[in-house]
């Protein structure tokens, strides 16, 4: 096998699955990175009844906020002190983001020196003969981001915000979904990871103008079974009740499958320009990520349907929204723009921000400055069309 073929994680539906994986494999020295959020939950003792200590020299680290460059370096140090062999990582996209980089800089001591060279790029991509980390457990208590599955990792930078990190050495060798994990997710995050899981999806769809008859097709139908999944969470919070461990189960199973290959094979690599934009946004005003998104997309479909070739295609977003639409008729416009502003209301989705002129600007460039102004990532967009898609969101 060669250093640059890395597997796709391997799922594993439930802890005991966990169980039977720890079986086949040859690592005794394990390291349990959990956030501390979850550091007594169920889920946390669950996974370490897995590693009982006749068997395991387990070590159990506790993390607190999103991390940056320095704090990943001396994690993977830890990890060295330790002789770690192999990590589980409990928590949301920040934890997993954090012990994903730190594993791949414990098994590239090159990794801290590509990741810190003087760049405007929000992108830094690692090479394909990249080592793969430290074998990877993770155990998202989230919905949503994926990231358990992904080749991606966001990482922070003093005075430049957050910065993607992308390469499959970066795979998990294996994801854990358990609605145990997600037990006490606020339902109103658990809507925001639908919006997250389908943005994702269906970005590269709508941003690409070829059509793919066969991912197309897989596309559409993980899209509307999306959004139908996000009318139960609707409706489960419109009746006082409770989202169902079914439900978050099969919502993170699709949030999983939004990272899959065939999503994105054949397709722009920079279609998703919504997403670049709202991370931006997101990063500078200090919002919720999923508020970014929901108060960009529709200005972002807006200059789609007007004809604006450069952020996507017209009649993809129309037939792919045709279909999304006939999951509530009643309350979804026709329109793709009125639509899916209807749509992230209904959701309960918070897409209120609030910024000046002045500070709009200053977000544009630096969105130009990461993205595009030479990089291929904007695709031509100049920051006076950055600019109106940041007003249109703010004045909404």
């Amino acid at each position: 096998m060669s250093a640059g073929w890395h597997a796709p994680a391997q799922q594993l539906i439930g802890c005991d699955s966990l169980g039977a994986w720890f079986t086949g494999r040859p690592e005794r020295r394990i390291t349990v990175l959990v956030d501390e959020a979850v550091a007594a939950a169920p889920v946390t003792a669950r996974i370490r009844a897995l590693l009982p200590g006749d068997r395991y020299g387990t070590t159990v680290l506790e993390l607190s906020g999103p991390g940056d460059l320095d704090t990943v370096a001396a994690l993977a140090g830890r990890l060295a002190d330790t002789d770690t062999e192999l990590i589980v990582g409990i928590g949301g996209g920040s934890l997993l983001d954090q012990a994903k980089l730190a594993a791949l800089m414990r098994t590239n001591p090159d990794a801290y020196a590509r990741l810190t060279v003087p760049q405007r790029s929000g992108l830094l991509v690692l090479g394909h003969h990249t080592r793969h980390g430290l074998p990877l457990v993770a155990v998202p208590t989230t919905v949503g981001t994926g990231t358990e599955s992904s080749g991606v990792a966001c990482l922070g930078y003093s005075g430049l915000g957050k910065r993607l990190v992308m390469g499959t050495a970066l795979r998990p060798r294996a994801a854990v979904l358990d609605p145990a994990a997600t037990a006490t997710l606020d339902d109103a995050l658990v809507a925001e990871g639908v919006l997250e899981a389908l943005h994702r999806v269906i970005s590269p769809y709508v941003g690409d103008h070829g059509d793919l008859p066969t991912e197309d097709a897989l596309v559409e139908t993980i899209a509307e079974r999306l959004v139908l999944l996000g009318h139960e969470v609707r409706d489960a919070r419109r009746a006082g009740r409770p989202t169902g461990d079914r439900l978050r189960l099969e919502i993170a199973k699709l949030s999983g499958l939004s990272h899959a290959e065939w999503a994105h094979l054949g397709r722009d690599l920079y279609a998703v320009k919504g997403w670049l934009i709202a991370n931006e946004l997101s990063s500078a005003l200090g919002v919720r990520k999923m508020t970014a998104v929901a108060a960009i997309l529709p200005h972002l479909w807006r200059a789609v349907c007007a004809g604006e070739t450069r952020l996507g295609s017209d009649v993809r977003l129309r037939r792919l929204w045709s279909r999304l639409r006939a999951t509530d008729p009643d309350t979804l416009p026709e329109d793709p723009a009125a639509g899916i502003e209807a749509l992230v209301d209904s959701w309960g989705i918070d897409r209120g921000i609030s910024a000046g002129p002045d500070r709009l600007a200053e977000i544009a460039g630096r969105t130009v400055r990461a993205w595009g102004a030479g990089l291929p990532m904007l695709g031509g967009l100049r920051t006076d069309d950055v600019y109106g898609l940041l007003a249109g969101a703010a004045a909404a």
